[in-house]
């Protein structure tokens, strides 16, 4: 499954407002991934005066047997806001020649608890706006998820409020292990596949 070029988004909201927000951890977990490769984010490439609006970074992901680099990968930080993710991932993957299966989506679950990693290839959308508007843009659902788990809020909360707080004092001792964990979990999804991914992920811990 390493054949690339590949899309790797994180999905987020644009500002320092958001920046710790349970929504944006999967932002938070693709600059895990560009600060491995020792990469920092720019302006991404696209046709002559139709920029899409985000900020990549070019790697090659993970090593292969015998120290070869492995495939090349776009890691991609929509810079909209988070339900209108679709327009800049359609465009890269248009550009870029990349089909539904070579693009993995890391974004936020409120299905799984806290610090759980699961990954997935189709089905719905689970209410995440993300994903719904990444799904018309790229007309499919068969990009790959790696759905990071951050718990149901408490009580009668809002669901939407409680992804737009950041996260909890106890979930911060955590959170740099739940990010490297996502970002293996990224890489293996590439380098080995989905279900031999899965099968190592979803292991207990």
């Amino acid at each position: 499954m390493t054949d690339g070029p590949w899309l790797i988004i994180g999905l987020g909201n644009p500002g320092p407002q958001y920046a710790g927000n349970r929504h944006n951890v999967g932002a938070m977990v693709l600059d895990e991934l560009a600060r491995r490769a020792g990469v920092a984010f720019a302006g991404a490439a696209g046709p002559l005066g139709r920029r899409p609006q985000a900020v990549t970074a070019d790697v090659r992901l993970g090593v292969l047997p015998g120290g070869v680099p492995g495939p090349r990968a776009l890691l991609v930080r929509p810079t909209t806001y988070m339900n209108q993710s679709g327009g800049p991932v359609g465009a890269l993957a248009r550009y870029h020649g990349i089909d539904a299966q070579h693009v993995v989506v890391v974004h936020d679950d409120l299905d799984l608890p806290f610090a759980t990693v699961r990954l997935k290839q189709g089905g719905g959308e689970g209410g995440h706006n993300g994903l719904r508007d990444i799904t018309r843009a790229l007309e499919s659902r068969d990009y790959l998820r790696v759905r990071v788990g951050v718990g149901r809020p408490p009580g009668r909360q809002d669901p939407a409020d409680f992804v737009l707080k950041d996260f909890a004092a106890t979930e911060r001792a955590d959170l740099g292990w739940v990010l490297d964990r996502a970002a293996d979990a990224a890489e293996a999804v590439v380098l080995d596949g989905l279900e031999p991914a899965q099968q190592r992920f979803h292991a207990p811990i």
